[in-house]
């Protein structure tokens, strides 16, 4: 049965940086084909669910949300549901099945073709596509419009890992590098766009090798080089790093490449040896430590962000103490920690051991204040330094503004800078979660 083809979309993204890159990436792409973006969900016509599944139950969180959709439409007409991203890829045909209000399937490999399956979905056709096709999906995107100070860029995506606990390789598919030339293109259209500051994202960012513009195979410290000398461009980030695919070269580049940010988002996920191997993470504790040993002596202001899982089956108290360990030998100034939770299909949800939610509360509660403790200690440290902040939003008051430090901070700063700008600031105050700054007078970059 056919129904009239929305005007205005909603794209809410769930989970990674990847997500938000690709949530922003179909925003484009429906406004390409003539759609608005709607101001809330409830004033959308079409709303997509652009969704993760690494964390436990996500698929039923999804069919939550969706319950809430249909429940607030009673009595008007329903908008048109997609359900997007990595739950789509893992459950394909069993969404609409399951939630007959689905009029859209569309894995985060197939999202290029979203206006075909809003069309088909307005004419009443099967609109599910989850394939993994081998042509990439970014030829199909539009070029990128105005963006904030700071915008995301995809250059890696997959995964051939193979981490026992992980769905990323069934989810995303295996690694595949985006070409040199689609990179910087896209970089300069950011640049264009308004965006002082990009960060390259890949599920294992660091694994990302291509052919430059003179046929030279490059890692993706060669990649960084070129993107330090386009004009425009202040700051580089890139997330998220594998231990394995630290290069000699991408170290150094910590060292030398002025634009890139002393911030290194580097997972070890557990401090034992033995889980280690259990995860099929491919390196150990000592070699983990030295290569953070060798990033700092390259660079060593940089700030360290790790994850961490706590409960991987048949985790002792012994092995969990020696990730306390590991924390307390990195002293992160940031990090991620997370119960492990069981992925259908993935190698540990049928290991033996499995570990009671009670155990992994108190395991994770312990961890987590291990990790606040040196966050508001990390913080604490650069009270009194002077630092460039990049303004992205506006405060809570008139006049205030807050941005990111070098260290991926967030700095509250007054005077009303624009936003955008690069400013010189003191560091003066420190909270848990956030810095307050002073602008330094006469230190206000374009």
């Amino acid at each position: 049965m056919s129904r009239p083809t929305p005007k205005s979309f909603h794209v809410k993204s769930f989970g990674c940086q990847m997500n938000a890159y690709d949530g922003t990436r179909m925003a484009e792409l429906l406004e390409a084909e003539g759609m608005t973006v709607a101001d809330s969900a409830d004033e959308a016509e079409l709303i997509v669910l652009n969704t993760c599944h690494i964390r436990e139950k996500a698929a039923e969180k999804v069919y939550s949300d969706i319950g809430r959709i249909v429940k607030k439409a009673r009595g008007s007409q329903q908008p048109m549901i997609a359900v997007a991203g990595c739950v789509a890829q893992a459950e394909g045909a069993e969404i609409p099945r399951r939630a007959p209000a689905v009029d859209i399937v569309v894995g985060p490999q197939a999202y290029h073709n979203l206006a075909r399956l809003v069309a088909d979905a307005a004419e009443g056709r099967r609109a599910l596509d989850t394939d993994m096709p081998a042509a990439s999906k970014f030829d199909a995107l539009p070029k990128r419009r105005r963006q904030g100070p700071s915008a995301f860029l995809t250059v890696q995506e997959g995964c051939d890992k193979f981490c026992t606990y992980c769905v990323v390789p069934y989810t995303r598919g295996a690694e595949i590098s985006r070409p040199w030339a689609a990179i910087i293109d896209e970089a300069k259209a950011l640049i264009d766009a308004g965006a002082r500051e990009i960060t390259l994202l890949g599920q294992n960012v660091n694994a990302w090798t291509g052919e430059d513009d003179k046929g030279r195979l490059q890692g993706l410290d060669g990649l960084i080089r070129v993107l330090d000398g386009l004009p425009g461009l202040a700051r580089i980030r890139y997330t998220t790093s594998h231990p394995n695919d630290m290069s000699d070269s991408l170290i150094a580049a910590h060292g030398t490449v002025t634009k890139l940010m002393p911030f290194l988002h580097l997972p070890v996920q557990a401090g034992s040896d033995r889980v280690l191997k259990a995860m099929n993470r491919s390196h150990d504790v000592a070699s983990y430590l030295r290569l953070i040993e060798r990033v700092r002596a390259a660079r060593p202001d940089i700030a360290i962000s790790g994850d961490f899982i706590v409960g991987f089956p048949g985790e002792t108290e012994a092995e969990f103490e020696e990730t306390l360990a590991v924390v307390r030998a990195v002293n992160h100034a940031q990090a991620f920690s997370f119960k492990y939770s069981a992925r259908a299909g993935t190698p540990a949800a049928t290991m033996e051991g499995q570990i009671a939610a009670d155990v992994m509360d108190d395991r994770l509660q312990r961890l987590q204040a291990l990790l606040n403790e040196q966050q508001h200690g990390f913080n604490l440290a650069t009270v009194g330094t002077r630092c460039e902040v990049l303004i992205e939003r506006d405060g809570k008051r008139p006049g205030q503004r807050i941005g990111k430090s070098p260290w991926l901070q967030s700095v509250i700063v007054e005077d009303g800078p624009a936003i955008g700008e690069l400013v010189t600031v003191d560091i003066v105050a420190a909270g848990p979660n956030s810095m307050t700054g002073a602008i330094v007078a006469g230190q206000r970059a374009a």
